[in-house]
């Protein structure tokens, strides 16, 4: 049921595109998901119809669009992984793709909530911090969360991390501990990526499922008009 949406950012007027997907039950309220560093994937155009079928409005948008338009397919051959870390790097680890987060939101009713992955989910603890018109917001697996650790969640968030997650190393998840003593960070007994098809963990993904689930219930996500 999904489609392919244009947003436009409110700072420069640049265009991107994003996936669009309309709620399958009541409305429970709109999700922007932030993707990983391989783009709106099949991956996550399939996670979108899961959310919708809960009630959920979901847009992806392609945070990468000034440099590449296009949705990838996912591919983990090492030149290409390399050209999309070229990619993120070139967004400042997702400091400028803020804008195109902010459209995404304005173009949901709210109550929105946000959730990222990897690359998205650093996204996802900057936006919490820096973009308005948000009710909650669920990071996982952010890597470069402990270089913004100074930043601050003006909503409600909680942090999913993988204890055997060697892109993100026990000393970054304390430095975020430190720093945010109330924020709730869970550790699950899983490595990166383990929502995603190349690091799927089931216990992990289902739980982790059940407590996003819970803090966008808590935080305005019950049942609204069809």
């Amino acid at each position: 049921m999904g489609e392919i949406i244009r947003l436009a950012s409110a700072e420069d007027g640049v265009e991107c595109d994003a996936w669009h997907e309309p709620p399958q039950e009541a409305r429970r309220g709109g999700l922007v998901v932030c993707h990983a560093i391989w783009g709106v994937t099949p991956h996550l155009r399939d996670l979108a119809g899961e959310y919708a079928a809960r009630g959920y409005e979901v847009v992806i948008p392609s945070l990468f669009d000034r440099f590449q338009r296009g949705f990838p397919e996912r591919n983990t051959d090492p030149a290409v992984l390399a050209h999309q870390l070229e990619l993120g790097a070139r967004t400042g680890w997702g400091l400028d793709v803020l804008d195109f987060v902010q459209a995404a939101i304005d173009a949901l009713k709210p109550p929105v909530f946000l959730m990222g992955f990897c690359f998205g989910g650093t996204v996802a603890w900057l936006a919490s911090a820096r973009c308005a018109g948000l009710s909650a917001v669920a990071s996982y697996y952010g890597g470069n969360i402990e270089g913004h650790v100074t930043e601050t969640p003006q909503v409600p968030t909680i942090l999913h991390l993988g204890k055997r997650d060697e892109t993100i190393p026990p000393a970054a998840v304390e430095t975020i501990r430190e720093h945010h003593p109330e924020l709730p960070v869970y550790a699950y007994d899983a490595g990166h990526g383990f929502v995603a098809p190349s690091g799927y963990d089931k216990d992990a993904a289902e739980l982790s499922t059940l407590r996003t689930l819970a803090l966008f219930s808590r935080h305005g996500g019950g049942r609204g008009e069809v």
